[in-house]
């Protein structure tokens, strides 16, 4: 069977792209070097027209990596992802990075490990490009190099991401001496066809889960996110908090529904009890933060909660113990929507903190004092974002958790959906805190904030995201409908 390589135009593009940068730093000079990110943004632009013009479907190595509708809305989300954060990351690079050139080669370098995470359909595959991401991220967190907490979250995250590598590999290595094979539709296939699981392949789960779920830092492999989060610069702190997570979320959600629907009941309590301690915990953990990126890294755990729970009810318990599919599009679509309107919510206030620290070169929240009359705009996007995560109406973060719960609920799970409203309006009063510094609270530095043009676009574009997204969702879940469909089918 020959591979067809025009599937892997993107990627390619993508791939040249990162090189293209590294190469012109090479001979440009360092007043120049400020426009190595519009190479970047003009060409992921690029990459994102020709990506929508000549997708096809389609498998290569004998379906070790599949293109399908479900990996080309993750391809289009994580070019347009990779144009968001180039940009609000450009006064703050030329500010404090040093070698920009390496910072944003190595960054769409990232972006390339993220779109193959969604098209591998194999164990392997999917590691090698879970790796890629996660080296890459090792030194963008670290990249500040003078920076005493950026070096100290840069070895936090080296080590316990090594181990949980370490975790995937040896869970992987388990499944692959039990059942022979590492793609997931084999792994189907071989699973359906045994009667009770040998206790080596679920020692392999495990080790895998418990991998996956330190990407996504859920409780109990979260406590890095807070300190790599303050410690990162503030633009890889938006990446590891969108980019890294949804990327992670695209693989586990193909794992899941390719792989391992058949035997549920082995793995949903599991979930589920993941799903309520990330609940609880990142929103608890969020109240008592003063770091406005500690505060959005206990959100972030929090969110992973919510995702969980979807997760959770992919499938549905019958009482007699067989597993029910039926419903299990839908909830697929509740996640899909709900990671989408969570990318866009959270890129809406990290870009925000991006301006007002590029000002002030402060990241407490009581710095955030008096912000409404300093940038009226800026403070009025981030008050929306802030609104959306906590999921209230008008905005992508309240439709998309009502799709969510909604499907959570028709799978028999109303009493997972009451703890998840209970921890949302928990998650009000940290969000509303913040709000409460900007418009109530007498700030001390009275001085106006100038925003730069592409900043004020680029908030202006996640603002009418956030909105549209809340009151009009037809045409993204129209998208969404077709990705869930050719991931079930």
């Amino acid at each position: 069977m020959t591979n067809n390589f025009s599937l892997l135009i993107p990627e390619f593009l993508v791939t040249g792209l990162a090189f293209l940068i590294l190469s012109l730093d090479l001979f440009i000079s360092e007043k120049r070097k400020n426009h190595l990110v519009w190479v970047g943004v003009i060409g992921l632009f690029g990459i994102l027209i020709i990506t929508l013009l000549i997708f096809s479907n389609g498998i290569l190595y004998q379906g070790l990596l599949v293109f399908d509708d479900y990996t080309n809305l993750f391809r289009i989300f994580f070019l347009i992802a990779g144009i968001i954060v180039l940009i609000s990351s450009n006064e703050f690079v030329k500010s404090n990075i040093k070698y920009q050139g390496e910072f944003y080669g190595i960054l769409i370098f990232t972006i390339l490990a993220a779109m193959l995470l969604a098209s591998s359909s194999e164990l392997l595959t999917a590691y090698i490009s879970l790796e890629l991401l996660s080296f890459g991220l090792y030194v963008l967190v670290s990249f500040d190099r003078y920076n005493l907490k950026s070096n100290e979250s840069g070895v936090k995250y080296v080590l316990l991401g090594a181990f949980s590598s370490a975790l995937i590999l040896y869970g992987i290595s388990n499944i692959y001496g039990v059942l022979g094979t590492t793609r997931f539709d084999e792994i189907s296939l071989m699973l359906v066809s045994i009667n009770d699981l040998n206790p080596f392949l679920i020692l392999g789960f495990i080790f895998l889960f418990a991998g996956l779920a330190f990407k996504l830092s859920a409780v109990p492999f979260h406590m890095w996110a807070p300190d790599v989060y303050e410690g990162s610069p503030l633009p890889i702190t938006a990446w590891l908090s969108v980019g890294s997570k949804v990327a992670t979320i695209a693989l586990v959600l193909r794992l899941f529904c390719e792989s391992l629907l058949e035997i549920g009941n082995e793995w949903q309590l599991i979930i589920i009890v993941l799903s309520v301690a990330t609940m609880l915990i990142g929103n608890l953990g969020a109240l008592v933060q003063t770091n406005i990126k500690r505060l959005l890294a206990f959100s972030s755990v929090g969110h992973m909660g919510y995702i969980l729970m979807g997760i959770s009810a992919l499938i549905s318990i019958n009482e007699d113990g067989s597993i029910s599919t039926g419903m299990t599009t839908l909830v697929l679509n509740g996640i899909i929507f709900y990671v989408i309107a969570y990318a866009i919510t959270n890129f809406a206030a990290f870009t925000s903190v991006i301006a007002v620290y590029n000002h002030t070169a402060k990241d407490s929240i009581s710095d955030f004092a008096g912000l409404s009359k300093r940038a009226p705009f800026l403070s009025l996007v981030l008050v929306c974002s802030m609104f959306s995560l906590a999921g209230l109406p008008v905005f992508a973060g309240f439709t998309s958790k009502f799709y969510l719960f909604n499907a959570v609920a028709s799978q028999d799970l109303l009493w997972l959906v009451g703890i998840g409203i209970v921890t949302s309006l928990i998650s009000l009063y940290y969000y509303l805190m913040i709000a409460r510094q900007m418009y109530i609270e007498e700030g001390i530095d009275l001085s106006s904030i100038n925003i730069s043009l592409s900043i004020k676009l680029v908030l202006g574009v996640l603002l009418v995201g956030m909105i549209v997204g809340g009151i009009f969702p037809s045409p993204l879940m129209d998208l969404i409908e077709l990705a869930s469909e050719a991931l079930i089918s």
